[in-house]
């Protein structure tokens, strides 16, 4: 078992809690593009063999995720001129807390689970589905739109965290089609996100239930 497989997993796991107990979304872009990085460098470091597909697999990821991404976050940052994050509901030590549950959770379905074949680390599965949930409970409280789009970033770090585990049963075009959705969906919420700020005075979507049709008074 290589030990470096065993430190990213950990470190993973340990930036999932780092970011839900993060106030400042500059600061919560380092840690995704850091995590991004992370797994990316996965496939190259589970491979017993490197191919041409997994040399491709692993670069793409790191440049993505480490690189073009948090570029992408921070010019959309720079246009909406925020810097915190609005508390989320109940606060961050609950969000914490939220966090270390749903890794408690993971790690008994992980034991629930039975895989194929021997995994090359036995807590890689819990933590890939810890940092999926962690993603979707960062969408769910948190309240600016641009910290939702990390919370996104995230999870689909956990899918491909998940995808390198069973690195030898991944085609590379299924993780070549999950990096270049998220390479749009990105690119498309930090635009919407630079209109929105020039619109509004502020990117909180729990105000969008407020929008009401104007109609011009005659």
């Amino acid at each position: 078992m290589n030990p470096c497989i065993d430190f990213i997993i950990v470190a993973v796991l340990l930036m999932n809690l780092m970011m839900l107990s993060s106030s400042r979304i500059g600061v919560c872009i380092k840690i995704a593009a850091l995590q991004g990085v992370a797994v990316g460098l996965l496939p190259f470091l589970i491979s017993h063999s490197v191919t041409t597909s997994v040399i491709m697999t692993s670069s793409l990821g790191v440049v993505l995720k480490g690189f073009v991404f948090p570029w992408l976050l921070f010019r959309a940052l720079q246009a909406a001129n925020i810097r915190k994050e609005v508390e989320p509901v109940g606060g961050y030590p609950l969000s914490l807390l939220l966090g270390v549950v749903l890794f408690m959770m993971s790690n008994w379905l992980n034991a629930k689970l039975i895989y194929p074949e021997s995994l090359v680390s036995s807590l890689a599965p819990a933590v890939a589905l810890a940092t999926f949930l962690t993603g979707v409970l960062i969408i769910i409280s948190r309240m600016k739109a641009l910290t939702q789009v990390i919370g996104y970033l995230i999870l689909e770090n956990g899918v491909y965290l998940f995808g390198s585990v069973f690195l030898s049963e991944q085609p590379l075009m299924v993780e070549l089609a999950i990096l270049l959705d998220i390479f749009v969906a990105v690119f498309v919420m930090g635009i919407a996100i630079f209109h929105i700020s020039r619109e509004f005075d502020h990117i909180d979507t729990d105000q969008l239930s407020e929008l009401k049709d104007w109609v011009e008074p005659q």
